[in-house]
């Protein structure tokens, strides 16, 4: 299964490239196309991705297919300004590098420690347990003392809108993207009626869906049509990047055994030095070196993001072409 699912990556990433490389030819490094249903011009010149990529504040922010803005909502990527300012910062408090550091980093350790025990005699799919792996992940993080019940109402229906953000937005019963669009309705309800219930009880839980509800930093403070969109934002995030890219990973250690086995040794080397039961810590995390580098030529080699998208806020010239406000690049 899992061989053939590279194939096929390797053939979708391969046909995508083919074509910008036949259109490049016929067209030009611009060329008008269609994203998703919505109009948009592809730039295959570098140095006008690299100005398209530097200049945020000359009007080219990030920006994406309508269709997959209906499906994720107001998130992080379609704020500017001192909203932006205010979600990004709330986001980093969440997950960032300081999160990461006090609190997230042994609450995966534990999770994962709990979740591989369960593998062991099984034939697995790691295609399937991967994207299971990262949304439980993530899901704990968020709401941690949720019943696996309630995890597994929610991963159902967030499965289906994940799904529709790449569809053809035919808002038609049957349709991929009316069924997203269903789905997103069915995830916003549970986490509003979740927000209600945590306001209106006095006890604490140790996740970001706490942090978030009972923040009183006005700086950083959201409302709940911000919070379900902020949460919304961290699933979907790692929903994909992190799923492919832990899949391909082991697919590279297994064609090469050497380094396989030096990431072994590494972890080995760390366990050694622990207790039973012992955590991990963020000197620990430091110090796997030779892990880091298999994730950093794993995302190399296997990309899940072809190109990056961005829209302008107002008409603009590139390369003695003319773009309207509102167009996607």
């Amino acid at each position: 299964m899992l061989t053939m699912f590279y194939y096929a990556l390797a053939f979708t990433i391969f046909a995508f490239f083919a074509v910008l490389k036949w259109n490049s030819i016929r067209y030009g490094s611009l060329f008008k196309t269609h994203a998703l249903g919505s109009p948009t011009v592809i730039s295959t010149d570098p140095e006008i991705n690299r100005y398209i990529l530097m200049n945020e504040a000359k009007g080219l922010v990030p920006g994406y297919p309508d269709s997959m803005r209906k499906i994720l909502g107001t998130n992080i990527s379609e704020v500017h300004g001192a909203v932006h300012k205010r979600i990004r910062g709330s986001l980093l408090s969440l997950i960032g590098p300081i999160a990461v550091k006090d609190r997230l980093l042994t609450e995966v350790d534990d999770f994962m420690s709990s979740y591989l025990d369960n593998w062991d005699g099984k034939i697995v799919d790691i295609q399937e347990k991967t994207v299971e792996m990262s949304f439980f992940v993530s899901m704990k993080a968020v709401v941690e003392d949720e019943p696996n019940s309630f995890i597994e109402h929610f991963k159902a229906s967030f499965d289906k809108m994940a799904l529709a953000t790449i569809s053809l937005p035919f808002k038609i019963p049957g349709t991929q993207y009316y069924r997203g669009l269903k789905a997103r309705e069915k995830v916003l309800t549970m986490l509003r009626e979740l927000i209600v219930k945590r306001r209106a009880s006095s006890a604490t839980h140790n996740d970001i869906l706490d942090q978030l509800v009972r923040n009183e930093d006005g700086k950083y403070k959201l409302n709940d049509e911000e919070i379900m969109e902020q949460i919304t934002t961290i699933l979907y995030s790692g929903y994909e990047t992190v799923s492919t890219t832990t899949m391909m990973a082991i697919k590279y250690l297994c064609d090469n055994p050497d380094i396989l086995q030096a990431v072994r040794d590494e972890h080995f080397a760390i366990l050694q030095k622990k207790l039973h039961g012992e955590r991990i810590n963020w000197d620990d995390y430091k110090s796997m070196s030779q892990t880091r580098a298999v994730i950093l030529e794993t995302m190399r080699l296997a990309s899940v993001v072809a190109g990056v998208m961005r829209r302008t806020t107002k008409d603009i010239e590139l390369n003695g072409v003319f773009f309207n406000l509102s167009q996607l690049l």
